[in-house]
C-alpha cells in the first residue's frame, strides 16, 4: 500500500509541476528532449531523428500518418486506444 501512495504522491508531483510549467512557458519556446511518446505528445512540432538525422517532422498526428520510425516508435509504448486505432489494425501494420 505504501508504494501505491508514492506512485500518486508521484504522479500529482507531475501534473502540478507540468501545469506550472505550462503557465511559465505559454509565450516561450520550449525545446523538450524525450524518449517518451507520451511526454511529447500534444507538442506543437516534433522533430523525429534517426541516427542523427531527422527523419520526420510535424504533430502527432501528422507523424502517425506520415513517418514510419514514429509509428514504430508509437506502437511500441501507447496502447491502440490511445493511438485511436482498434487492435486488430494495430497487430497487422
Amino acid at each position: 500500500m505504501g508504494s501505491e501512495m508514492g506512485i500518486r504522491d508521484s504522479m500529482k508531483t507531475d501534473a502540478r509541476l507540468r501545469a506550472a510549467l505550462a503557465e511559465v512557458t505559454e509565450n516561450a519556446s520550449v525545446i523538450i528532449v524525450a524518449q517518451r511518446i507520451s511526454t511529447i505528445i500534444h507538442a506543437d512540432q516534433i522533430l523525429v531523428l534517426d541516427d542523427g538525422k531527422i527523419v520526420g517532422k510535424g504533430t502527432h498526428e501528422e507523424l502517425l500518418k506520415n513517418c514510419d520510425v514514429y509509428m514504430q516508435i508509437a506502437q511500441s509504448q501507447l496502447s491502440a486506444k490511445e493511438l485511436g486505432i482498434d487492435d486488430n489494425k494495430k497487430e497487422g501494420m
